[in-house]
């Protein structure tokens, strides 16, 4: 939690911002005695008085267990390429950090991580060599120490000193020194000076803002153009960077059939707030949702309001003709027949529903609850195994019968091993991520421009698989968690080029179907037949929906 003050501690508060850039005076001046003589960094010579009130013995060589915290994710992140939000919480519970201490490390880590871009930029003003040429470990650290003193209010002194601790127990006494020079240079402006000293400097107004807001240039610009795409104005860029940088709400889901809202003893003693838009949404407030019954169960998750609004479409388009059937389409499929495009079973056939890249099973699980509720059943297909063994534990809660099978194979082929099966097909593709940048504060800095080369051909060709593999009249869902264009609109567009048995259906028109009866006529959405979400117009991530169906 940001109001967190820490525990102050004294660090060395005598050190000199002398290798700041613009900081006067020479480390090296420091260090000569009365007759000019120089002494040690760490210690005073002969009859010279320390560098602070502290003899160095006593001087603080620890801090405290929820800096290390945050300092040990960082550098899991950075050197096994691991996420925040799958390193934190287990390593957190591992050291038996709770409480304030907790809130305190879960800011200072996602803090950090989101306003990196901000505070490199800085830093390189403040320090006197390039910041790539730093040790990762000490810049870390200096990240730390800058979130502290300009993005939190902990006071300046407890911020330096207790910084300095961290980078004497983690990366040596020696750059300890710097670490406490550095960040009284930091600390000598409040943040909003040092936000118009980068917007100054910036050779253009989107540069200064993607400096001031954290993002790397390319991906400023790419939101840039998807607002304008999308028919927005390129004046929301500000709020939608902004945005990525907000911490999010804790979102749960009541899958449906399976939880009631009103069931107390499903939820706990939590305090629950219903969702703006997806009637399945709650808003978990001030609490730890591991430990809600209904969540330990699978009956309820922590699932974003816009992946909800997503799954909630998918499952409310209105089919035309009859169901592929269960029964007919498994058969034909494990005896290696194909299946007709355009045959049509027993009218009393049940409903067959994939989920072509389901892992890690959140939309997967939420669109089984709906299919139980319509007497559908559900495929669910991953191509990763570890990411299939999640998908299975989260529908383990969905009723018998209800999943047919949760299967490991390569999307791309559904369509041609079996054309036609399925009634409805959810294709969340893999993507940037660009839309959860909130939530995975780190992707931002490991993606770059050449990452979409190879999503957008393996996102057009599970789209096209998905075509293949849903009957006509059935519904295909393409999804993903990015705006960038050339992953939504790109990619539609060319996929359908080369066929003329699909068309647009209104996304929008279906998604007002599946809101909050009182909010059906509130949801801002663009006069297009796909449909874009905000973090900063519908508070979700980014998610991109389109809605096709397959024709005869």
């Amino acid at each position: 939690m940001s109001g967190y003050e820490g525990d102050g501690g004294s660090g060395d508060s005598g050190s000199r911002e002398g290798s700041a850039r613009g900081g006067g005076r020479s480390f090296d001046d420091d260090r000569r005695n009365s007759s000019g003589r120089q002494r040690s960094a760490s210690r005073s010579r002969g009859g010279d008085r320390p560098r602070t009130s502290q003899a160095p013995s006593e001087r603080r060589k620890r801090t405290d267990p929820a800096r290390m915290a945050a300092f040990d994710v960082l550098r899991e992140v950075d050197e096994s390429d691991a996420y925040a939000n799958l390193v934190l919480p287990p390593l957190l519970r591992e050291r038996h950090i709770r409480g304030r201490d907790a809130g305190f490390a879960t800011e200072l880590t996602y803090g950090t991580l989101r306003l990196r871009g901000r505070y490199d930029a800085i830093l390189a003003t403040c320090v006197d060599r390039p910041l790539p040429g730093l040790d990762p470990a000490l810049l870390d650290v200096l990240r730390l120490g800058a979130h502290q003193v300009l993005g939190m209010r902990v006071p300046v002194h407890a911020a330096v000193s207790e910084t300095v601790g961290l980078a004497r127990n983690r990366v040596g006494a020696g750059p300890a020194q710097m670490v406490n020079a550095v960040l009284r240079r930091v600390s000598e402006r409040p943040l909003e000076e040092w936000l118009s000293i980068l917007e100054k400097e910036a050779p253009d107004a989107l540069t200064g803002l993607a400096a001031t807001e954290s993002h790397p240039l390319w991906i400023a610009r790419a939101l840039r153009e998807a607002l304008v795409g999308n028919g927005r104005s390129v004046d929301e860029i500000g709020d939608l960077l902004a945005a990525d940088n907000a911490s999010p709400r804790v979102m749960l889901v009541a899958r449906p059939g399976l939880v009631d809202v009103s069931d107390e003893d499903a939820w706990g003693d939590v305090d629950l707030v219903a969702g703006r838009w997806a009637p399945t949404a709650l808003r978990l407030e001030g609490s730890d949702p591991s430990g809600i019954p209904a969540i330990r169960e699978g009956r309820a998750g922590v699932q974003d309001e816009g992946s909800q609004l997503v799954t909630l479409a998918l499952a409310g388009v209105p089919l035309s003709g009859a169901a592929s059937g269960s029964a007919a389409s498994a058969s034909a499929a494990s005896d290696g027949a194909a299946v007709s495009d355009g045959a049509v079973p027993d009218s009393g056939a049940r409903e067959r529903w994939l989920d072509l890249c389901a892992g890690p099973g959140g939309k997967a699980a939420l669109l089984g609850a709906l299919a139980a509720q319509r007497g559908a059943t559900l495929v669910a297909n991953e191509v990763a195994p570890h990411r299939a063994r999640l998908v299975a534990g989260a529908l383990a809660a969905l009723p018998d019968g209800v999943v047919e099978e949760v299967r490991t194979g390569d999307g791309r082929e559904v369509g041609a091993d079996e054309p036609g099966a399925y009634d409805r097909v959810l294709v969340d593709a893999p993507c940037t991520g660009l839309g959860a940048l909130r939530r995975r504060p780190e992707s931002r800095w490991r993606r770059t421009p050449s990452d979409l080369g190879a999503l957008t051909g393996l996102q057009r060709e599970l789209l096209a698989s998905a075509l293949d593999a849903v009957r006509p009249g059935g519904v295909v869902a393409y999804v993903t968690c990015s705006p960038h264009l050339a992953e939504t609109q790109l990619v539609v567009s060319d996929v359908l080029k080369k066929r003329s048995d699909v068309e647009r259906l209104d996304t929008p028109g279906v998604l007002r179907s599946v809101v909050r009866a009182d909010s059906a006529a509130e949801i801002p959405l663009s006069d297009r037949d796909d449909v874009q979400l905000w973090p900063h117009v519908h508070g979700t991530d980014a998610m991109h929906l389109t809605l096709l169906r397959r024709t005869t």
